[in-house]
């Protein structure tokens, strides 16, 4: 992976998980998503369903939790504390566990597309979507608002 190769050029420390990208959405819907119901989750498509394909991501572009957008939300990113941090995309089971990533920043995900990054606790997160220019990028946090 590109990405990769990327991130430890940059002295990242990158553990590769092939198999935790499921584990990391759904970790992320429960502490982002958690105050939405089953039905609020389907009627935004948060999950892929036989009409349509799902996105984490609608929870921020349906206005279903407060978030920071387009610039404001790559400069929040760019100043959040990235020390140890997960990466992984909407539709792979793929993910990377990040630490000392202090100097990672919204251009280095430039190539990247239903992208989230996460600190280790679920505290906050960066999202970058397919529809860029539509939608996203997102910068959010769990507990308070933006």
């Amino acid at each position: 992976m590109e990405i990769v190769n990327m991130l430890k050029n940059k002295k990242v420390k990158v553990t590769e998980m092939p198999k935790r990208g499921a584990f990391l959405r759904k970790q992320w819907e429960n502490n982002f998503a958690n105050h939405l119901s089953n039905e609020e989750k389907k009627n935004i498509c948060l999950w892929d369903n036989s009409e349509f394909c799902g996105y984490l991501w609608h929870l921020f572009s349906y206005k279903k939790r407060d978030c920071l957008k387009g610039e404001e939300a790559e400069k929040a990113f760019n100043n959040e504390n990235k020390g140890s941090c997960y990466i992984f995309w909407e539709h792979t089971d793929h993910a990377l566990i990040l630490e000392n990533a202090y100097i990672l920043d919204s251009e280095d995900l430039e190539d990247e597309y239903d992208i989230y990054v996460v600190d280790k606790e679920f505290s906050w997160t960066y999202v970058k979507t397919h529809e860029t220019l539509l939608c996203g990028p997102y910068f959010g946090r769990k507990d308070t608002k933006i």
